[in-house]
């Protein structure tokens, strides 16, 4: 399971992705496809054109930090984007830990005051 600070973003490039290019290719990408800043502190994810493999990017107070996974099986799902092209950190988790977001029911944890009636 992946944990992130409360503070730390995340952001998914729709574009798919060559996966030799490293950290400088990675950190043009931020800024020219997802229009962000790649030394925010905030995760950047790239997925390639098959979908078996995902790059995260992200700043690391004093360089640049890369993670990666190619699946030997199967793909990664697409999570949901928002227009700014975040993804809920839960979307990323699941979608790395091989859940199929499609099939993901979120409950409703709450009750808003009309609830109460």
């Amino acid at each position: 399971m992946l944990r992130l600070p409360p503070t730390v973003r995340v952001y998914f490039c729709v574009e798919p992705t060559d996966m030799r290019k490293s950290f400088d290719g990675l950190s043009g990408m931020v800024t020219g496809v997802i229009r962000q800043n790649p030394l925010s502190g905030h995760l950047f994810v790239f997925r390639n054109r098959r979908g078996n493999s995902v790059k995260l990017l992200y700043w690391d107070s004093d360089g640049y930090a890369i993670w990666y996974k190619r699946l030997e099986k199967g793909t990664f799902p697409i999570p949901n984007i928002a227009a700014d092209g975040r993804v809920d950190r839960r979307d990323l988790s699941m979608m790395l830990e091989g859940f199929d977001l499609a099939k993901v029911r979120r409950r409703k944890r709450y009750q808003t005051s009309r609830d109460y009636s």
